[in-house]
């Protein structure tokens, strides 16, 4: 059993870094793009027209950022939801001595960055929308440092990270559903929880075949869609439906896991970031860094996670009788606790939906607050951890 977890984690975390590599070049073809000749073609591209149409009665009208925002990324949600349910059952979150360690570091990650962001914004209702941008962490960007890094970095530190990212993802998804909805239909919310009950149903019915918890989760997440809370949610909910256990042995949870893994880091993700992170850096001067907005995200993914994911931690070894992950020290927690500030992905994602209608300008503030803040991040943690290395 005990093997089993760990070639899963080790596969997870090989996907996860390697498409965190491949994220961040996404993400650079999207800046350079953006501030090229082809820029034009590249915000043409954003805004491609598609329709769905079933009938006459449902038609669904996106240009292609929101098609890639609200359908792409359900995939990407949904293999949260089927990490988190995983880890809730049996990994790292399974019973409270294991958890309690990351999902006070996660509490902590999240509370201290939005403190950080409404402090510094706390005068601008508009901009204060945002102050859920720098409570997340990008788990891809994050694992894909530390395998970097290789045998610099313990093994338990990487198991850490990757739990207090599942935890921030959860609570992202809670944050999502309670504060960045629009106008709500209750009829369609009926609706999609009637198609929740389903999923719940086929699960009670032992159906252990993907296909159909799929095809309901569709019909969920149109239902959603249409409600005014975000459709991405109707990910987590198919998700948390989908059996751990087969009773003639294998796990359906783990196999869509196993099948999803590789087409969300290598085609989900990285589609996401080159149509997100493009933002043009023409008349972008180091004032436009101290405006509120991307002041308040740099300063709450650099400074707000480091003190928040190692306080609450501190707080939990002292007086709580947690312990330090096995064969780290505290140089290198600290210098893990500085990559939480990386918050590319989900950062982004709720940018965008916090500041929706807003304009071009918020857009642009957005991202040069992830981007450089996430940098930053990334940057002096991989700094910390490989002075950390040499001091041992």
């Amino acid at each position: 059993m005990l093997q089993r977890l760990h070639r899963h984690f080790q596969r997870f975390v090989a996907s996860q870094s390697t498409g965190g590599i491949l994220l961040a070049l996404a993400a650079l073809v999207a800046l350079l793009v953006s501030n090229s000749q082809l820029a034009d073609e590249y915000q043409d591209l954003l805004r491609t027209p598609g329709q769905v149409a079933i009938g006459g009665s449902l038609v669904l009208a996106k240009p292609l950022l929101l098609w890639v925002n609200d359908l792409w990324m359900s995939a990407f949600f949904f293999l949260v939801g089927l990490e988190i349910k995983r880890e809730l059952l049996e990994g790292e979150l399974s019973s409270l001595k294991q958890a309690q360690l990351p999902a006070g570091a996660a509490l902590g990650g999240m509370v201290v960055p939005a403190l950080i962001y409404a402090a510094i914004n706390h005068a601008d209702p508009v901009a204060l929308r945002g102050w859920a941008i720098p409570a997340a962490t990008d788990i891809a960007f994050a694992l894909g440092v530390l395998v970097l890094l290789g045998s610099r970095v313990p093994a338990s530190l990487k198991v850490f990270l990757t739990a207090v990212a599942i935890i921030d993802d959860l609570g992202a998804i809670v944050v999502i559903a309670l504060f960045y909805t629009a106008d709500l239909s209750f009829t369609m919310l009926l609706a999609a929880a009637t198609g929740s009950v389903l999923l719940l149903a086929l699960n009670r019915a032992r159906v252990m075949a993907i296909a159909p918890y799929v095809i309901v989760g569709l019909v969920v997440w149109v239902c959603v869609l249409k409600s005014g809370v975000h459709a991405t949610l109707a990910g987590v909910v198919t998700a948390l439906a989908v059996p751990l256990a087969d009773p003639r042995g294998g796990s359906p949870l783990k196999r869509a896991e196993h099948v999803l893994q590789p087409w969300v880091a290598f085609l989900v993700l990285p589609v996401f970031a080159f149509v997100n992170a493009g933002v043009s850096l023409a008349g972008v001067t180091p004032a436009s860094l101290v405006q509120g907005v991307p002041l308040g995200i740099a300063a709450g993914l650099v400074l707000g996670k480091a003190i928040g994911v190692f306080g609450a931690s501190w707080l939990l070894i002292r007086f709580r009788g947690a312990a330090l992950p096995a064969q780290a020290n505290w140089q290198q927690f600290f210098g893990v606790c500085v990559l939480c500030g990386i918050g590319f992905t989900m950062s982004l994602f709720i940018g965008a939906l916090a500041f929706e209608g807003q304009g071009p300008a918020f857009e642009m503030q957005l991202k040069i607050g992830v981007l450089a803040g996430s940098l930053v991040a990334a940057v002096l943690g991989t700094l910390l951890l490989l002075r950390a290395s040499k001091a041992k």
